[in-house]
């Protein structure tokens, strides 16, 4: 197979990508360390479950969601169950399977970080786009997203068990 290398537009534009999602990421995460003291990836898990039906979702669900691997929401989860701010349920319908359910006080957590958060979202995304670039932004981002679940089929990050759990 013969390599298809960049062109320089696209070398370009590739790191301009890394760059833009590194930086994103950072400022995120580190506002809602220092205001909440807590990783991105945690308030992620609380404010999804925020807006879950009676505060509630599967564990393969809330990995889905949030893309990443049921090890890695597991291990999240049990960090956020030990702060009291989750509780994971047994599955009425599957018994292999366990919900995660956000608790009062994780629900009063995601209130106290989600105005820092946004606000943090808005200076160091939007506020620098346009109308335009912002449909452009959510339509690039469909096209990758669509693209790449549909050509990794089951490999995807949710689907993928890397030990042994019952998510």
């Amino acid at each position: 197979m013969t390599t298809r290398w960049l062109t320089p537009k696209e070398q370009r534009a590739w790191r301009a990508y890394i760059a833009a999602s590194h930086l994103l990421e950072d400022a995120i995460d580190r506002q809602l360390q220092q205001d909440a003291g807590m990783p991105h990836l945690y308030y992620s898990i609380l404010a999804t479950l925020s807006e879950a039906p009676d505060r509630r979702l599967r564990m393969t669900d809330l990995a889905e969601g949030l893309k990443i691997t049921r090890p890695r929401l597991t291990y999240a989860v049990t960090r956020l169950e030990k702060d009291g701010l989750v509780r994971r349920e047994s599955c009425q319908w599957d018994k292999r399977g366990s919900i995660a359910a956000l608790t009062d006080e994780g629900m009063a957590e995601v209130e106290r970080a989600a105005p820092g958060h946004v606000e943090t979202v808005r200076s160091a995304l939007f506020d620098r786009l346009t109308e335009e670039q912002v449909g452009q932004l959510e339509e690039i981002s469909r096209a990758i997203a669509e693209g790449l679940q549909t050509d990794t089929g089951d490999e995807v990050p949710w689907r993928r068990r890397s030990s042994p759990s019952c998510s």
